[in-house]
């Protein structure tokens, strides 16, 4: 994204901006951004036909009972890839906070949050309970899909439980000298040699395009298709050191990059970024409605980091 476009386009936006707290409900903190902005510097216009959602981990978030006693939970927030727009991380934590104080049964506040964000991005928006100190209804309804607490989560306690699954890609030994997003950088092996796996790498770090912060993530890639060149790939990721992106734009121009150059017949990016704010935000696109491979994915990679 231009510092052009993303000055013009964000000049309202919270991020980057001293916010007073929130001390009651206001669904007008949420500030929506097109995801045609960042869609139209992709490498592949228009952007090729994709599958995939946001995931959204919300750690902080905290009600009052009618009681007034305090609640906390940890909910995710499912956000599919075709809704018109996604929400500026910072606007979503300052609308969370603002639940702080209002007294409220849990699941009346989860019809409000799916009210709120699904009109906000133009889409319909899945909440799921991960965890919850107040017991949940189980005869309520939720947009046809009553929340379930699945806590704790499956958690990989390091990376020899990955390559179980996957291959690492940190441990190469190689040369890097391009820390700007080059396309030219990845290259196929031989394209007669035809592969089916999952690379993993720890090493993909952008940053904020209004503050500068740096954002970390985990990345995977699963795919189908001509040997992609495991060290080529790496500095193709490490090229994005100093990329200024948001989180899905960055994993939508891996996709792409890979889907032009690598040309594979099957394509999943899937980036677990670290949370900062109490927040993490999880991109991935895929090729396939329903993958038929790597369905462990979501789960297998929630690091130490994470």
């Amino acid at each position: 994204m231009s510092n052009k476009s993303k000055n013009h386009e964000l000049a309202d936006a919270p991020l980057g901006q001293t916010s007073a707290y929130p001390d009651s409900y206001d669904a007008s903190l949420l500030f929506p951004i097109a995801r045609s902005i960042g869609r139209q510097h992709l490498s592949i216009q228009p952007p090729p036909t994709w599958y995939g959602e946001d995931v959204w981990r919300a750690f902080e978030v905290s009600w009052l009972n009618v009681k007034g006693k305090p609640e906390v939970a940890i909910l995710r927030f499912t956000i599919p890839a075709d809704s018109k727009n996604i929400i500026e991380s910072k606007s979503f934590k300052l609308y969370l906070n603002s639940f702080n104080q209002w007294r409220i049964d849990l699941i009346d506040l989860l019809k409000i949050m799916q009210r709120d964000l699904s009109d906000a991005v133009k889409a319909p928006v899945h909440i799921a309970v991960e965890f919850a100190d107040t017991p949940i209804n189980a005869t309520a309804n939720l947009a046809k899909n009553t929340p379930k607490q699945v806590w704790p989560l499956p958690t990989c306690a390091d990376k020899a439980e990955l390559a179980l699954e996957a291959i690492l890609l940190d441990d190469l030994d190689i040369e890097c000298t391009e820390y700007e997003p080059n396309i030219d950088l990845l290259a196929v092996r031989e394209p007669t040699e035809w592969r089916n796996e999952t690379l993993i790498s720890e090493l993909l770090k952008s940053n904020c395009p209004v503050t500068g912060q740096p954002d970390w993530a985990t990345l995977v890639i699963s795919y189908k298709g001509p040997a992609i060149d495991h060290a080529a790939l790496l500095r193709y990721i490490v090229s994005y050191r100093n990329h200024s992106g948001f989180h899905e734009q960055c994993v939508e121009q891996i996709y792409c990059d890979i889907w032009q150059r690598c040309k594979p017949s099957y394509l999943d990016v899937y980036a677990r970024y670290t949370r900062r704010g109490g927040l993490d935000i999880n991109p991935r696109r895929r090729s396939e409605v329903v993958p038929e491979l790597n369905a462990h994915v979501d789960q297998a990679v929630r690091t130490p980091r994470q």
